[in-house]
């Protein structure tokens, strides 16, 4: 009997593979569904805070700078599931993303500022993403305002499995068939990088962020980042990364003005 060509071969371990790899089953698989309070998302915590006078909201815009040598991302062995091995592509750690001198995946959110900021309603009600794309989390770093849901998505072709370690919210731990529904999860009390690990995919991980106010972002490829809408006042800025730490600085608003900051991290 003739051997299979390598293609031929690719698509029969895929075939088999899809429904056998990756984490374990959970009734949810088979439809979306709200984790948590009910079957809808409540409706966030300071839905009924202050409304900031947008014609005196100012802003902060800054970058965050990585100084020295950044350490060397290393490639991910994604052999132990064929399919993400096969179709998940360059997987490269993200603990230290660095282009250029500026750091990616910082959280940065407001610590201490004027009472109208720190009890201000959310600015948007619509769940943030958090997917599963070759076999890794995407994106890496997230943030939520408490009150606030998380849409967890799978695109891959094999079963994942969502996995929060809190110190404060509920934990959340479904698996997702492959290409299934969307999971949504409400996320009540303030937390900073909050793990979120798969529990037979071990190289996947990615951090949520659950913020007192809606006033936080989360720095780019190239280490941007922009908080708008804040009322005129100081605040207290923080940046954290998942290995560096937290930093701080005072920045003060001006009333229809855009501050401007700068942090900078290094290898200690």
């Amino acid at each position: 009997m003739k051997s299979l060509g390598w293609p031929v071969a690719a698509t029969l371990v895929m075939s088999m593979v899809v429904g056998l790899a990756g984490c374990k089953p959970n009734e949810a698989i088979r439809q979306g569904a709200v984790i948590g309070k009910g079957t809808k998302p409540n409706q966030p915590a300071a839905a009924n805070g202050s409304t900031v006078d947008e014609s005196t909201a100012g802003s902060i815009r800054g970058t965050v700078n990585f100084s020295g040598k950044a350490p060397e991302r290393l490639r991910i062995d994604m052999s132990q599931d064929p399919v993400c091995s096969i179709t998940g592509g360059e997987n490269l750690a993200e603990q230290y993303v660095v282009h250029s001198g500026k750091l990616a995946n910082v959280y940065l959110y407001i610590k201490e500022g004027p009472e109208s900021a720190m009890n201000a309603a959310p600015q948007s009600t619509a769940p943030v993403v958090l997917d599963q794309v070759g076999c890794k989390y995407t994106p890496h770093v997230i943030a939520v305002m408490r009150g606030g849901t998380v849409e967890f998505r799978n695109s891959d072709g094999t079963m994942h499995n969502i996995h929060t370690m809190p110190a404060g919210n509920p934990p959340v731990d479904v698996s997702q068939g492959a290409k299934g529904a969307p999971e949504t999860k409400q996320f009540d009390k303030p937390e900073i990088m909050m793990p979120v690990r798969c529990n037979n995919h071990p190289w996947m991980n990615a951090f949520i962020n659950v913020s007192a106010t809606p006033f936080f972002a989360v720095s780019d490829t190239d280490g941007r980042f922009e908080i708008k809408g804040l009322p005129p006042g100081k605040y207290t800025l923080a940046a954290v990364h998942e290995k560096l730490g937290e930093q701080r600085i005072s920045v003060e608003v001006a009333s229809k003005e855009q501050a401007k900051v700068e942090f900078t991290y290094s290898m200690k």
